[in-house]
């Protein structure tokens, strides 16, 4: 399997859009229950009004939840990325933590997300991101019999080289869109 997901998808790589560190978090907790598609439509507009992470913290949350209503869950996800916003910026000096325990904290942020923001970011790679194209494929391919993201992820780790981690979950989505 991942013989051929590498001659499928030989350069892996985030569809979503961002240039900051912070647009790209925001992106991942966006894009839970909702296409990259979808997610970057709204990103367009949503990073060109909010340049910086100051400018989620102090943002009205009506207007947050406006511009994000176009995507499943907005008014839950604008309170989290407000509030993430506030963390980061009093909390971490505007730095995105760097570790797995600190990122899981964040509102919104779980393994998913603070995997592919360690790896992408930092290049650390503790996990494997499971979204819905990894839990499906992961299920069909029998590599696994879990329904829980987190026992999948346990599963894979188990299954799979750890220096193939990172680029598994970037295939496995790809694969999954194609």
């Amino acid at each position: 399997i991942l013989k051929e997901l590498e001659n499928l998808f030989p350069d892996p790589n985030t569809v979503l859009n961002y240039r900051t560190p912070f647009e790209l978090l925001v992106a991942v907790i966006l894009s839970g229950r909702n296409t990259d598609k979808k997610v970057n439509e709204v990103t367009g507009k949503l990073f060109k009004k909010y340049k910086n992470i100051k400018d989620y913290k102090t943002a009205n949350l009506k207007d947050l939840e406006k511009d994000l209503s176009k995507l499943g869950l907005f008014r839950q996800k604008a309170k989290f990325i407000k509030e993430t916003a506030k963390i980061i910026d009093e909390k971490y000096n505007g730095i995105i933590p760097n570790s797995m325990e600190k990122l899981i904290e964040l509102p919104g942020v779980g393994r998913k997300t603070a995997n592919i923001i360690l790896g992408r970011l930092y290049g650390v790679v503790v996990g494997i991101a499971v979204d819905t194209h990894v839990t499906r494929l992961s299920r069909l391919f029998g590599l696994t019999d879990n329904k829980d993201p987190n026992k999948i992820e346990q599963d894979l780790m188990k299954l799979l080289p750890k220096k193939e981690w990172f680029d598994f979950t970037n295939r496995m989505i790809d694969y999954g869109r194609k």
